[in-house]
């Protein structure tokens, strides 16, 4: 069973949360120690799921809770955000349809794009325009607001987005446009705010997708801080966390928000096994997360989600639908299938018994790898039977005789895919894994983690709470703000650079607490181009910019061009509080194995071991086939390979020698 506060402990003081499409898992620090939980996710109120899950950990108003949350992901992806009005110049208000013209599949014949979040009718335009200095060019008018004011309360719409041509570098008439709409009582989105940066269709795209998704979450947010008790933040898509507030009036920050909280803890507990780069495998119930670290987290400015341009900074974490509730079906040509449907926590797999379909639980399940009793920490018993009459089904179609066939074969599609994309965060990009540790986590990640490394001839680090990292991720966390600003400066014009970087620096001091400022670790970097190019680079800010520029470029893409002027399109100003320290916890002790097991390997049944996770201390060695299982995650270390447990907690595997 999962480890649970007593109802007479004292309540914790801080709790991490992540939700997931079939589970939502919790840490919380309670009295000097770690407790964990791990209960099936409600997704048509996910609100449910978390409050229960407090309930049960005793959280009370003094806990301090960092919540990673799907909301904002799954409305964007369900296309099920509000109705919103979108404020350009007048002109542009097709440039949401239009975007970049570019062809997403190349060779259709077909072509169907992705439709805007806003349509035709609520894309409204007004006579205003700027320079792209910021000088006025034509101004508003009062008419004008006056006549979008009554645009807009007909078409009743729940928030409005605005963006103007480079407001980047002047805001007001957006500030303006937003005086004149406040008394409307509707949320609004100012882009000049929100991603004050170059690239139109970008911006305006951010600032569209933060509209269309700011009601939904801030209502989730709202009754979930009325419900919680504590002090209540959420972790967004760079990894660290913000209180509800901002992260209501700026929702787009969360699409990547547990991924994000996974890909931190999972290199932090790289770092302690003495490994510097870490490939990140992080497998659910719907998904799977992967991400290259080396060094420091990956970053990226700008990705698309769903369709859509998101131009602010976030993790680099690579998503695709492969997961343990990932359908399993074969097509009319008798071609295997597996995901990108998930079965989710409702109806779930069908070994949960409520009729679900036949999934990558159902397989490994059938084939031993997982333990019926100890499943997700005991949150739910498992039916065999029903997981062996849903793979028989697919043998039938599949035209095998052996269910245990289709259930290999199901386990082996998926994780062709898993294997696919640790090759598009590594060896697509010019990576060589085999420098680091593939650091498997999430409920089903130590399941498939020995296959995957075999193919990228890397260890695997099976961390401590592996189950709920994702989690431990959120709870430490700190909170972190970011600011921006495109300038279009030259390299070597410090003193206008100076000027702009600490007006940021200003800024993103004021989103944090007075009395927390004096902790506060700013950093400061530069998205930089060679004069003509049409991306950008990042680079830390410091002296020899234009040289540290150089440098980046030429490790980069294999050159640089000494001779050509440098231009310094972003400033940016990131800032930091340090997150929960962890209590070093005790030395594993006591026996470790727990039961043997039959588990189906290289074409027959064969004796396992089952040793339990929390137990295993330095020293420990064993040589698969072998199950090792902690709540809510279990580990198959397949034959021909060993595991040796770690001081600082989890085990490392390799090939057995």
């Amino acid at each position: 069973m999962s480890a649970r506060t007593p109802r007479r402990a004292p309540a914790p003081v801080a709790i991490g949360i992540d939700t997931g499409g079939t589970f939502t898992d919790f840490v919380a620090l309670a009295n000097g120690r770690l407790v964990t939980n791990k209960i099936l996710s409600t997704p048509a109120a996910p609100e449910r799921a978390v409050l229960s899950g407090l309930d049960m950990l005793g959280a009370g108003r003094t806990t301090a809770v960092r919540h990673g949350s799907t909301v904002a992901t799954n409305a964007l992806l369900e296309r099920k955000g509000a109705r919103v009005a979108f404020v350009t110049n007048r002109g542009f208000e097709d440039l949401l349809e239009i975007g970049r013209q570019d062809r997403p599949e190349l060779y259709a014949l077909l072509p169907r794009r992705i439709p805007p979040l806003v349509p035709a009718e609520r894309r409204l335009g007004v006579g205003v325009r700027r320079a792209a200095d910021g000088d006025a060019v034509i101004r508003l008018r009062s008419s004008d607001l006056a006549r979008l004011r009554r645009q807009i309360a007909r078409l009743e719409v729940e928030a409005v987005a605005i963006g103007l041509l480079h407001s980047y570098s002047d805001g007001t008439d957006e500030r303006t446009i937003a005086r004149a709409l406040a008394r409307l009582g509707l949320p609004i989105t100012l882009s000049s705010e929100l991603c004050p940066e170059h690239r139109e269709y970008e911006r305006f795209a951010t600032c569209a997708a933060n509209a269309y998704l700011a009601p939904r979450v801030a209502r989730y947010l709202g009754g979930l801080a009325r419900a919680a008790r504590g002090s209540l933040e959420v972790v967004l898509s760079h990894g660290g966390t913000a209180p509800i507030a901002v992260a209501a009036r700026e929702p787009v920050r969360q699409l990547l928000s547990g991924p994000a909280a996974g890909v931190r803890a999972a290199f932090d507990a790289a770092r302690q096994a003495g490994f510097d780069t870490a490939l990140t495998l992080d497998v659910g119930g719907t998904s799977t997360d992967c991400a290259l670290v080396r060094g420091e987290l990956p970053r990226r400015r700008a990705r698309e989600i769903a369709g859509f341009p998101i131009q602010l900074p976030m993790l680099d974490v690579h998503t695709i639908g492969a997961g343990g509730g990932s359908i399993a079906r074969v097509d009319r040509g008798g071609l295997l299938h597996v995901g990108p449907e998930s079965a989710g926590a409702d109806p779930g797999p069908a070994c949960y018994g409520r009729g679900g379909p036949p999934t990558v639980t159902d397989a490994l399940l059938v084939l031993g790898r997982i333990r019926e009793q100890e499943f997700a920490g005991g949150a739910i018993r498992l039916d065999l039977g029903a997981a062996r009459r849903a793979i028989g089904a697919v043998a039938r179609a599949l035209g095998v005789r052996q269910v245990l066939d289709a259930a290999q074969g199901i386990v082996a599609l998926a994780e062709a895919h898993m294997a696919a994309a640790l090759r598009k965060v590594s060896v697509e990009r010019g990576h060589d894994p085999r420098s680091g540790v593939l650091v498997a986590f999430g409920g089903a990640g130590g399941l498939h983690a020995c296959a995957l490394a075999a193919a990228l001839g890397t260890p695997v680090l099976f961390p401590r709470h592996a189950g709920v990292l994702s989690a431990l991720g959120a709870l430490t966390g700190g909170s972190r703000r970011e600011k921006s600003r495109t300038v279009l400066l030259e390299a070597g014009d410090a003193r206008a650079i100076g000027g702009a970087i600490a007006a940021l620096s200003a800024a993103v001091r004021r989103e944090f607490p007075a009395a927390a400022r004096r902790r506060l670790r700013i950093e400061h970097w530069a998205e930089m181009r060679y004069a003509g190019q049409s991306h950008e680079l990042p680079v830390a800010l410091g002296a020899a910019l234009a040289e540290r520029f150089h440098r980046e470029h030429e490790r980069a893409y294999g050159f640089a061009d000494r001779r050509a002027s440098v231009e310094v399109v972003t400033l940016e100003a990131r800032a930091a509080l340090p997150g929960v320290t962890l209590p070093r916890e005790r030395a594993a002790t006591g026996h470790a194995q727990i039961a043997r097991t039959r588990v189906w390997s290289e074409g027959g049944w064969r004796s396992a071991p089952v040793f339990d996770a929390l137990r295993i201390g330095r020293g420990f060695r064993a040589r698969g086939p072998a199950l090792a299982i902690e709540p809510g995650a279990t580990l198959w270390i397949p034959p021909g390979w060993s595991a040796t447990g770690h001081a600082a907690g989890g085990l490392l595997l390799g090939p057995s020698r």
